[in-house]
């Protein structure tokens, strides 16, 4: 797999473990507790989250944040 920004690897997690869930964005950030401009920004890479972001993201899928950046 060629090197991906991980930035944008996160977003791309995030966008398959939410249509796979069949969650909107909006829906995804109100579970998650963000806002939903947030995720798409996430999602497309332009955001650099705090870990503190990362584990709100990854709690509605219930796995341990540091999944969402594998």
């Amino acid at each position: 797999m060629p090197y991906m920004d991980i930035c944008c690897r996160l977003g791309a997690n995030v966008r398959r473990l939410r249509t796979k869930s069949a969650w909107s964005q909006e829906e995804y950030a109100d579970r998650a507790g963000i806002h939903r401009t947030y995720v798409s920004d996430i999602e497309r890479g332009r955001r650099n989250p705090t870990a503190t972001i990362i584990e709100k993201l990854a709690e509605p899928f219930g796995i341990a944040p540091g999944r969402l950046l594998d």
